[in-house]
């Protein structure tokens, strides 16, 4: 019986994809690069296309790699970063909280999720830039947490630059999403077991959807 996709392979117990999304310049490479190197950097640099970073946590006893991809925000490689919602296991919406435009598109990129990703990705919404003066806020903290709220998700608000709940956010969403593939495991053993179909049946099922899923 085939493993879990998920499932260990040599140095881990699990490998969980994240995807940082948002629109350009909100700070998802700073976050990236504060979370994954420990470092940043003030200087702008626009992703092109895609990126990640690798880091492997330990979570309750169990080795967990997480491989981060970054997306560009700008709308002309988003027909790029659609290919790689469909892979994705957790997301992290991230806006710049001293820019309402970014807040605002939050919605459009939930679309996009709802669109491209699996049903039952796990999302968390991310408010960047918190460090900056409160003058320059553009978005409370209660208005980040009344979108949580609304589409039932968890909220952080960050600072890449100063590293503030960077590392919570980040574990916040693996420790869910390792529950979650651990129910899965807990699950796969009865669910699949069909007595009412032939084995050949149920082998052609599983050719299919392996053949199906290599789209890119």
């Amino acid at each position: 019986m085939a493993a879990p996709p998920a499932r260990a392979r040599a140095d881990y117990d699990y490998l969980i994809k994240l995807l940082l999304i948002g629109d350009s310049g909100v700070g998802k490479s700073c976050l990236l690069l504060r979370f994954s190197d420990g470092s940043f950097t003030t200087s702008f640099i626009t992703t092109i296309g895609i990126d990640f970073k690798i880091r492997t946590v330990e979570l309750d006893g169990k080795r967990i790699k997480l491989q981060i991809w970054d997306t560009a925000g700008q709308e002309r490689f988003r027909t790029i970063t659609t290919a790689y919602y469909r892979g994705a296991m957790g997301i992290l919406l991230v806006y710049d909280v001293t820019d309402e435009s970014s807040f605002n598109n939050i919605r459009n990129w939930i679309r996009n999720i709802e669109q491209h990703a699996s049903d039952n990705v796990n999302k968390v919404l991310v408010g960047n830039k918190a460090d900056m003066d409160e003058s320059k806020r553009a978005v409370p903290t209660a208005k980040g947490q009344a979108l949580a709220d609304e589409y039932g998700i968890k909220f952080f608000e960050t600072s890449a630059k100063t590293n503030l709940n960077v590392e919570q956010v980040f574990f916040s969403i693996a420790k869910d999403i390792k529950q979650r593939l651990s129910d899965t495991d807990s699950k796969a053993e009865p669910s699949t077991i069909k007595i009412n179909k032939p084995d050949a049946a149920a082998g052609d099922g599983q050719s299919t959807q392996k053949s199906a899923c290599c789209g890119s």
